[in-house]
């Protein structure tokens, strides 16, 4: 046997992804919606508008193509209030995560809620806030605000 070794081995490990995806026909028709300050959904085979739109049918599995415009104001389902938001959360004040009805749909789009403490409720009309330069991504919609305000 010999003696222990005192110094430590490493080697570098870099995970990247040197690569883009495109983003199809809903989804990107979806991000230059966001640019447009546009919401959209899609019609599923059983009639059901859904939003945010998805590429496959949840029911059949067929690809969905009928894009519908939505909103701009819902109502909201369900909430959660964030008193302690992190460095990545999309508000850095204390907001509300909720979970949007938006008007002409049938499913609930989750997003931030820019609100005052203790003032969110479920059944609240809310009215989407956009950022002033939009380049058609997710940072576009910048978060929710009770209806009436801006």
């Amino acid at each position: 046997m010999g003696e222990p070794v005192s110094e430590l081995l490493t080697a570098p490990n870099i995970i990247e992804y040197p690569f883009r995806r495109t983003t199809g026909p809903v989804i990107g028709a979806w991000f230059t919606g966001l640019r447009e300050s546009v919401l959209l959904g899609i019609r599923s085979s059983d009639g059901r508008v859904l939003c945010p739109p998805i590429e496959s049918d949840p029911v059949t599995g067929h690809d969905l193509t009928e894009l519908v415009e939505v909103g701009p104001g819902g109502t909201v389902t369900s909430w959660s209030w964030n008193p302690d938001p992190l460095a990545s959360q999309p508000l850095e004040t204390p907001f509300a995560w909720v979970l949007i009805r938006l008007d002409g749909t049938d499913t609930d789009l989750l997003h931030a809620l820019d609100a005052p403490a203790g003032s969110v409720t479920t059944g609240m009309r809310v009215q989407p806030r956009w950022a002033e330069e939009r380049e058609g991504g997710p940072g576009d919609l910048v978060c929710f605000e009770p209806e009436g305000e801006s």
